[in-house]
């Protein structure tokens, strides 16, 4: 991949397209003011540092003054307000990730916030502390993964859709074309556009971008995988379960492959998204946390918003449930299962993953494509000729699911994609798509749960190899100490950044929690359980050379047992839990 030492420089005066939006900016830094100058639009716009106000200026009031550091940045991804004033959020390097289309896709390498807030000197000492707590939550926010973005062209649309909308439509800058459901920083940019600055605005989505290229007789073939990441219910692993009220779900994908080939251009979609029920999984220190279901008398609307939203955007929609037939998920699918038989037009396919794969048996997904091969063909695949023509229509799509909608989802997300590639080039039976997909599912498992993917040589081999269940036990142990530890501010910090929660001078304290924070007392209890065992054991070793050892054993003992009960009975205390908003 291409970095920027490796691309040719721009001229300053060469003209953006209609609807492009600025590739490079000048930032100058006054004492007062941050200017930010196009080097390929001409245009400018300052920022105050005492309040955050925005000023377009000419290119004469951008030019003016020199006592200033200058550097170059590559794109302005908005503005957020809190208590002390704003936060403009730039990025500062970035990668070519590859092309969509005929245009580049870059990543956004590193962000950062340029700082706004002379006024926190005015603060109460109470709201410097929630100032203090909200600047920590942007630099979690800095360094999100998984952004992509482009200069010229909308990435939030699929091929098909895009096809069908009007020509016109490109000439309109990225923000208005863009469907704000996968723009991971729409709330950030609405002072931008408030304030008509449309060349600087950069939609930036969130998800997993790959692109590879190679020849078959003679000729060019082109995969790119595409995932987009919805932002409407945005969260981090335990902290967003299932669906809202209105019907959004968490870690809801649309991913979309792509195949180019002899002038033909075809697309693929399939979608994930967590059970459409309102349910949650709070972090109790357990290995895995158990799922309920949270009573409301909306549940069947809830998940009728659901799907008539997907049916509204994609078509016919068939579902397939990969969780597990028995114990807690079990209890999770069969009130999926009830729920649907309320929607007779929706199938629903159960396919319980660990049981018909265990042991690691990627072939027996065959099992469930051949349940659902007929539905999958009529459903069918986008295509399109170089003349922009449409060959043919995908009528409708697969939505699948297990608990994380991580592994299993995109072991059998890889699998169907396979078998439509196959029909898409009859002839490339030897064509693989495996490592894009392993590098695919290792993002999105990273946006939402914090670690790679799990089950990745199911992907790449049909198998589990033994350095594949090692990389799995390192991953599920970082899961399990991110989900208890981490994620709750994780949560918070994108609960901010997508506009769930506002700060304003009437919003209360993140500070004002019911309960006792996790930080001070868990090492505490750490460190008593580990000593507890180990003087125990030391001292049940000399028990045989006096009666003061088994009474000391005992002692020992009883300790470590009363603190782990202490701990797992405050289990969810002590677990790190975000301030700011509830689950639904």
């Amino acid at each position: 991949m291409a970095t920027d030492a490796d691309e040719a420089p721009l001229l300053a005066d060469e003209p953006l397209r209609p609807g492009s939006c600025s590739r490079e900016l000048e930032l100058r830094e006054f004492r007062d003011r941050y200017v930010f100058r196009s080097l390929d639009g001409g245009g400018a716009f300052a920022v105050a540092r005492a309040d955050g106000s925005l000023h377009p200026l000419s290119p004469e009031e951008a030019a003016a003054g020199s006592d200033c550091k200058v550097s170059k940045i590559y794109g302005v991804a908005g503005m957020i307000r809190l208590l002390a004033g704003s936060y403009v959020l730039v990025i500062t390097s970035r990668k070519d990730a590859g092309s969509y289309g005929a245009s580049t896709v870059y990543h956004a390498n590193s962000m950062k916030f340029l700082c706004c807030n002379e006024a926190i000197k005015h603060l109460t000492s109470e709201e410097k502390r929630d100032e203090a707590y909200f600047m920590s939550l942007l630099r979690i926010a800095e360094t999100t993964c998984g952004l992509y973005y482009s200069y010229d062209r909308d990435l939030t649309l699929n091929l098909q859709r895009a096809s069908k909308l009007a020509a016109g439509r490109v000439h309109k800058p990225l923000w208005k074309q863009a469907d704000p459901r996968f723009v991971w920083n729409r709330n950030l940019l609405e002072e931008l556009i408030e304030t008509k600055l449309d060349e600087f605005i950069t939609p930036l989505i969130q998800g997993s971008f790959q692109t590879e290229q190679f020849t078959l007789k003679d000729r060019l073939v082109r995969i790119t995988l595409f995932s987009r990441r919805c932002n409407r219910r945005l969260g981090t692993r335990m902290w967003r379960r299932g669906a809202n009220l209105e019907g959004a779900t968490a870690n809801f994908v649309e991913t979309e492959q792509l195949v180019e080939y002899e002038g033909l251009t075809s697309s693929f979609i399939q979608v994930r998204g967590s059970i459409p029920l309102l349910w949650e999984q709070i972090v109790d220190l357990s290995y895995k946390p158990r799922p309920s279901i949270i009573e409301h008398e909306e549940m069947t609307k809830v998940v009728e918003r659901h799907f008539h939203d997907l049916s509204q955007r994609y078509g016919d929609t068939m579902v397939i449930d990969l969780t597990d037939k028995q114990g807690d998920e079990g209890n999770l699918s069969n009130a999926f299962a009830a729920e649907m038989q309320n929607f007779p037009d929706i199938r629903y396919v159960h396919f319980d993953f660990h049981h018909i794969c265990g042991g690691g048996n990627f072939d027996n997904l065959q099992v469930l494509y051949d349940e659902i091969e007929e539905a999958i063909q009529k459903q069918g695949y986008f295509l399109m000729n170089s003349k922009g023509e449409i060959l043919l229509d995908q009528s409708g799509v697969v939505r699948s699911n297990c608990i994380d909608c991580l592994d299993r989802t995109n072991v059998t997300q890889s699998f169907l994609a396979r078998k439509s590639l196959d029909s898409q080039l009859q002839r490339m039976g030897a064509l693989s798509s495996a490592e894009m997909w392993v590098e695919h599912g290792d993002e999105l498992s990273l946006e939402y749960a914090g670690s790679y993917a799990l089950k990745g040589d199911l992907v790449r081999y049909g198998r589990q190899t033994l350095p594949g269940l090692i990389k799995d036990g390192m991953s599920a142990l970082s899961r399990y100490y991110l989900n208890n530890f981490h994620d709750g501010v994780r949560q918070d910090a994108l609960d901010l950044i997508s506009g769930y929660y506002t700060v304003s001078k009437s919003s209360s304290s993140p500070f004002q929690i019911i309960g006792f924070e996790s930080a001070p007392y868990l090492p505490v209890a750490s460190a008593i359980i580990v000593g507890g065992i180990t003087v125990t054991t030391f001292t049940l070793s000399q028990v045989g050379r006096s009666a003061q050892h088994l009474i000391s054993s005992i002692i020992f003992a009883g300790l470590t047992a009363g603190v782990v009960a202490l701990v797992k009975a405050n289990g969810k205390q002590l677990c790190s839990r975000p301030r700011l908003c509830g689950l639904i």
